[in-house]
């Protein structure tokens, strides 16, 4: 076994009585890894308290090695981020850092992301400029890393000034992940046009774009309402013998679903099947989001069939926004269908849509179903439950 290994199994076992009574109190054995996440995660989601929420934390013993962990990290930083406590976020990423066992790049990476997701781009360039004293070589994936950090805080001046400055100053060669990190965010923050000059630089470099490149250029001009620049990038990707994926396919999809040009993009699902293509789950999630928002329903619910019949599988976004869209059209019964299919996945939607669907079915007089829900809120979110209860007596007058 290795040493880090060797040391997270220690750590774990310090921590099991010690997160067991505040993770699930009522719990008579200690919690497996998997157990210990999703509970941190059910308590994050609710909680306000910035300590208490470093205290689920801890209890977790979260690693970024983890899927589920790094949701939880995700969450508790938005969390503590809403209080403001942004010391309080500093001193969560510190003492994850100080871990023995969290010395390596992909962990560095994530939590540079997380300062960025804080709005703590500056605590994430120093983390960055640090590395080597972590032990931890400088890489052009935490680079990449950094980058990706300015735009989810929305730094996008600091992006380009990292990508300017700090691959010469670190000796740093940019890869095409590189530059579809910046050429994102050129379009996310409406610069779209700059792109051209970035593609230049790529060739100069002898960095062939890749369809993901092409894709968020797609997506950007789109956005944009550029077309004429849309149809200069497919002719661009003649000129670069990129393949059309379907990576290409849900950027059109989605850049015309955003323009409320819904039927247009379902015509490129079309020309999809008839490439002898494949669809997968974002494609359709695309179409199902872009018919919700148009208020067409009936196209929306038979596109979600349709995938479900040719056996792609749907995230839960598409199950959340699905069975939000259906009760604000008042179309309870088939939202209350989609939820159950939902639950049947352990994907629970968010409160205030749980609601809704609550006081939908209490309308159309489905009230043992309100029941039900109810019933499985209160036992899966406790802290709820007195809110719940005011709504379950109302039942009973």
């Amino acid at each position: 076994m290795a040493l880090s290994s060797r040391i997270r199994t220690l750590y774990l076992r310090r921590c099991s009585m010690y997160s067991t009574s505040i993770l699930s109190p009522d719990s008579k054995s200690p919690l497996s890894s998997k157990e210990k996440s999703r509970a941190a995660i059910s308590l994050l989601k609710l909680e306000k308290n910035p300590e208490r929420i470093l205290d689920i934390c801890r209890a977790a013993a979260l690693t970024p090695e983890s899927h589920l962990d790094r949701v939880a990290y995700s969450t508790a930083v938005s969390k503590l981020k809403e209080s403001n406590y942004y010391e309080g976020i500093r001193e969560f990423i510190r003492d994850s850092l100080a871990r023995p066992d969290f010395k390596s790049e992909r962990f560095v990476k994530h939590f540079i992301v997380l300062f960025g997701q804080a709005g703590l781009i500056k605590d994430a360039v120093k983390l960055f400029d640090e590395m080597p004293k972590t032990g931890v070589d400088m890489s052009v994936k935490a680079l990449n890393s950094l980058l990706f950090s300015c735009i989810v805080s929305g730094e996008y001046g600091e992006m380009k000034r990292i990508f300017s400055d700090f691959p010469r100053k670190y000796g740093l060669q940019p890869d095409c992940d590189t530059y579809n990190t910046v050429l994102k965010g050129f379009c996310e923050s409406g610069s779209s046009s700059s792109a051209y000059s970035l593609l230049s630089e790529m060739e100069r470099n002898g960095i062939k774009p890749s369809a993901a490149t092409l894709s968020i250029l797609i997506a950007g001009f789109y956005k944009e309402e550029k077309f004429s620049d849309v149809d200069k990038i497919l002719d661009l990707m003649k000129k670069y013998g990129v393949h059309s994926g379907i990576g290409v396919y849900n950027a059109k999809i989605q850049g015309l679903c955003k323009l409320k040009k819904s039927d247009e993009a379902k015509g490129l699902l079309d020309e999809i099947f008839s490439k002898k293509m494949k669809p997968n789950n974002v494609t359709y999630s695309h179409l199902i989001h872009g018919f919700c928002k148009e208020g067409r329903l009936d196209t929306a619910k038979d596109l979600f069939k349709e995938m479900i019949n040719r056996n792609v599988k749907p995230e839960g976004v598409c199950y959340f926004r699905l069975i939000h869209y259906l009760c604000h059209g008042k179309d309870f019964e088939a939202a209350l269908t989609i939820y159950k299919d939902s639950m049947a996945k352990n994907w629970v939607p968010k409160i205030v849509t749980m609601k809704a669907l609550v006081n939908g079915l209490i309308s159309i007089e489905k009230v043992g179903e309100a029941k039900e829900i109810i019933a499985f809120v209160k036992e899966k979110f406790p802290a709820k439950a007195d809110k719940w209860t005011e709504i379950e007596e109302g039942l009973s007058k």
